[in-house]
């Protein structure tokens, strides 16, 4: 590159960094007596209860009534309004979809239901495109390196799913009833009961969906698969969760998510494709103290997913997919002076029962872990360490470290350096035709750092990460290991409020290519920007939504482009009685046409009008 070049592109990054420090400028200089007044407690970044405003890594927790307002009818959908989170989808509900965090592939994302670890094996891939969005109680979404607490796959970062459950102190029996209709023929009953009565906490929730949608493909899309007719979705869903109470000291706790879909797609003229999509993850674990600063848990769970094509024409994948993650988990939580130790075992056995033949259809993963996380004073700490012995590609070290230091009740910082890994998936290393076994996993190293303001209800947040992955892994139709792909970029984000008046806003800064090529990586845009407006009074509540995505392109080449889009969703909400609301959403308000995946439509302008029961006792 001459000096000439190296000039262009430092101009051309210029305004960005401008934008993000001139942000922080114009913030008030002054710091107030009182210390902010962010209090959650999120559990997935620590493997502990922590208090986010404590935390070294960068966390987003979305909450029910956050789920409500923004009416997304897809855990994808919902997850593109997160500051640093990116989607594609092949169609509307059901399809196949992939999150992309900070930049980084579909693959290196860990998705958790309830802690039980859930995707394909064979894919290698968190499957989102089942899991039912109205059967949520909230989500957090940990952004940044993550193999040192939960192992392979954790390059991009870790959502976790967490499922209605009953509650210590909360009545005997609450019911709870949803209606919804909407456009393109969609609707969808839901009704649950939860509740407490002497040690036991317990819920039930059951959900059935229809969505005729619409066709997934237009004439764009490669190897002649467009099929001018609807493409619809229908699941039944349910979540059960138990819990027991010995005494002060011992809980049993268990749980179980089930959603069964049946997915129309197209693969071609003339012919009605579809096929069956499953979801489980089923859990017990006994969690009690053994001493006054010692807790420990023991945990069984199984996440499994089955894809089963019923009718397939010529560009379907045949027969049945079914894969089994069985998971043993020991924890133990030692609180000290200088923070909370945990230290652990785990034990995956990732099996594979499909109709196409696979040379390897299992592998075990034994793993060790440690950390420490804490504060005194202005100090926030977090130390992580964890050893994952694959039975296919042996053993692999990660290790994540990170701090925070609040220079003024105001004003924090932190910095934090992490490692990760990702084997090889089944597909990339043993599909016929498709794969190739002499691959090996990918290793990260990511450097975090940020600064944030809060002062009062207002907070802004300025996060710049740089993750550098050697031996990254081709997506072309026979896998290779690369040198490395580099993924820099920064997310600059508010939240706040003046009185009724609430305002969220976010943009992204994304570069992520491959070093050998210096090509973009699929489906990424450079840019992306989202803006909330919600407002209360009395019994109404309002809110408004857009979203820009800027360009990216569809393939590794780089030569087939996907243009930026803008959508606008409207919400409203009235509390009829004190049991009774109503919901309206107007989605993508002005019918804009866009795709995230070449070929394939994404829905357009379309409402939603939701009843709700749910009695207070």
């Amino acid at each position: 590159m001459t000096s000439c070049d190296t000039t262009s592109r430092a101009t051309t990054r210029l305004p960005a960094v401008t934008l993000a420090l001139g942000a922080f400028a114009i913030l008030p200089a002054h710091a107030q007596s009182e210390p902010p007044t962010l209090r959650e407690t999120v559990v997935t970044a620590t493997r502990t209860p922590t208090r986010a405003d404590q935390l070294v890594s960068d966390v987003v927790v979305i909450d029910r009534a956050q789920i409500d307002q923004l009416g997304e009818r897809t855990l994808p959908e919902l997850l593109a309004r997160t500051a640093g989170v990116q989607v594609s989808s092949n169609g509307g509900a059901g399809k196949l979809s992939s999150v992309f965090i900070r930049g980084t592939e579909a693959r290196h994302t860990i998705l958790l239901i309830d802690g039980v670890r859930y995707g394909s094996a064979t894919a290698g891939t968190p499957i989102w495109d089942n899991i039912p969005v109205d059967l949520i109680d909230h989500i957090e979404v940990v952004k940044g390196p993550a193999s040192a607490l939960y192992g392979s796959d954790g390059v991009g970062g870790v959502v976790q799913v967490f499922m209605r459950k009953g509650q210590p102190g909360d009545p005997a029996f609450v019911p709870r009833a949803s209606v919804t209709i909407g456009s393109q023929g969609y609707s969808q009953e839901g009704l649950g009961f939860s509740g407490a009565e002497g040690g036991f906490t317990y819920s039930l929730d059951l959900q059935h969906t229809r969505d005729k949608g619409f066709s997934a493909t237009n004439p764009r899309v490669p190897f002649g698969q467009f099929n001018p007719d609807t493409d619809p979705f229908t699941q039944d869903a349910g979540t059960l969760s138990l819990g027991y109470q010995f005494n002060n000291d011992w809980k049993l706790s268990a749980g179980v998510t089930y959603a069964n879909g049946e997915n129309h797609y197209d693969d071609g003229p003339n012919r009605d494709t579809f096929g069956v999509v499953r979801t489980e993850t089923e859990y017990v674990g006994l969690q009690g103290k053994v001493m006054d600063n010692w807790t420990t848990q023991f945990r069984v769970a199984q996440g499994v997913d089955l894809s089963q094509a019923k009718v397939a024409a010529a560009f379907s994948l045949p027969g049945t997919f079914r894969t089994t993650q069985s998971q043993f988990n020991w924890q133990n939580n030692v609180t000290t002076p200088i923070g909370t130790v945990i230290a652990g075992l785990e034990r995956t056995v990732q099996s594979i029962d499909s109709s196409t033949a696979y040379d390897v259809t299992s592998r075990a993963i034994n793993s060790a872990f440690v950390g420490l996380n804490g504060n005194a004073g202005a100090h926030s700490w977090q130390l992580n360490a964890r050893r994952d012995e694959n039975s296919q590609f042996g053993d692999h070290d990660t290790w994540f470290a990170g701090y925070g230091y609040r220079i003024s009740p105001n004003w924090r910082v932190n910095a934090s350096y992490g490692t990760s890994f990702v084997a090889p998936s089944f597909n990339q290393l043993y599909f016929p035709f498709f794969s190739n076994p002499r691959l090996q996993p990918e290793e990260g190293k990511n450097i975090d750092v940020g600064i944030t303001w809060t002062e009062g209800a207002h907070s802004v947040k300025l996060v710049a990460f740089d993750n550098k992955i050697t031996g990254f892994i081709t997506n072309t139709t026979t896998p290779q290991n690369v040198p490395r792909a580099r993924i820099q970029g920064w997310t600059l984000g508010y939240d706040g409020s003046f009185g009724a008046l609430g305002v969220h806003a976010s943009y992204d800064s994304l570069d992520p290519h491959n070093e050998l090529t210096g090509k973009m990586l699929p489906r990424r845009a450079k840019d992306q920007f989202n803006l909330g407006i919600d407002y209360a009074t009395g019994p109404w509540k309002f809110g408004a939504t857009a979203m820009y995505v800027g360009q990216r392109y569809d393939d590794v080449a780089n030569t087939t482009s996907l243009g930026s889009f803008t959508t606008v969703d409207l919400f409203g909400e009235y509390k009829l009685a004190p049991d009774w609301i109503v919901q309206a959403r107007v989605a993508n308000l002005f019918d804009a046409t866009y795709e995230t995946a070449y070929g394939y439509n994404q829905r357009g302008l379309s409402g939603f009008l939701t009843l709700k029961w749910a009695p207070r006792r």
